[in-house]
């Protein structure tokens, strides 16, 4: 089967899911993943025949996404600030919106001798951190075994030491050492929300990192909250992600507990997304 060939049997395929340009996004990514081309190669080469194992690779994957299945997980790899991180179904796909909040901390906080992160999943929050200040110590928590084997494998791709912890956040009353910043992206995605979300999202992407009840939609931004007034150094930070309907709410949660100097920050696509506290 030429390339040309197999590209078209993409398009046809999943022309009824995706608009041309995923497609050919997609079709892109499998490319350097199983045959090391470019998109220039391929349009350089559009009559070169495969072998039946390279194929096979394009015409599996090709299934998995007509089921809509997601690409990283297919590739098993995504980019993420200018670094590689492995992902799997155990942990959720990075997204543009927590590279916001990591640029958020780096400007505003780049003198950080300490941070906390909880919610490790791939590790891209800890890592990047760990990468861009390499004299800070940074720990990691999260409740599932599966999610710190991945984050320690992405940790030791990219080559930063991170100390990571397996631990159900909401089980721990005090955290055991303080820090100069605390940092989470946790459930916030709302029951009721589900219905607005792609099925790749939901099909595929761990519950347990995404959801929350509609009955106590802050559990863990409140239990977490408690936990860094008492563990942050005298002026240290906490940093949130946060779900887009529920800044006001999450402010005023914040101020309740005792934290200062509270900012709510929107994202590029001018949703309310993530929000900074300061321990006096």
């Amino acid at each position: 089967m030429t390339i040309k060939a197999l590209q078209e049997a993409f398009q046809k395929r999943l022309n009824p899911l995706y608009d041309k340009g995923e497609i050919n996004s997609f079709f892109y990514l499998l490319s350097e993943a199983y045959l090391h081309k470019t998109r220039l190669d391929i349009a350089l080469e559009p009559n070169e025949v495969l072998n039946d194992d390279d194929t096979h690779l394009f015409l599996k994957a090709l299934e998995q996404l007509s089921k809509e299945y997601p690409i990283q997980y297919i590739i098993g790899k995504t980019e993420f600030m200018d670094l590689a991180f492995e992902v799997n179904e155990q942990v959720l796909i990075p997204r543009p919106e927590t590279e916001e909040l990591i640029r958020w901390i780096l400007s505003a906080d780049p003198k950080a001798k300490s941070i906390l992160d909880i919610g490790t999943g791939s590790g891209c929050i800890p890592i990047v951190l760990a990468n861009s200040l390499p004299n800070t110590k940074v720990t990691s928590i999260d409740i599932s075994e599966k999610a710190i084997q991945v984050a320690k494998r992405n940790a030791t791709k990219n080559n930063v030491a991170i100390n990571f912890l397996q631990h159900d956040i909401l089980q721990i009353e005090v955290l055991e050492e303080s820090y100069d910043i605390i940092v989470s992206n946790p459930p916030y995605v709302r029951e009721s929300e589900k219905s607005a979300m792609n099925n790749n999202v939901l099909k595929y992407e761990p519950e347990m990192a995404l959801f929350v009840s509609d009955e106590d939609p802050l559990i863990f931004y409140r239990h977490i909250a408690s936990l860094a007034i008492k563990s942050l150094h005298t002026d240290g930070v906490l940093y949130f992600e946060i779900n887009q309907y529920l800044g006001s709410a999450l402010y005023k949660l914040l101020e309740a507990v005792g934290f200062k100097k509270i900012e709510l920050r929107k994202d590029m696509y001018g949703a309310d997304r993530m929000i900074r506290a300061v321990k006096n």
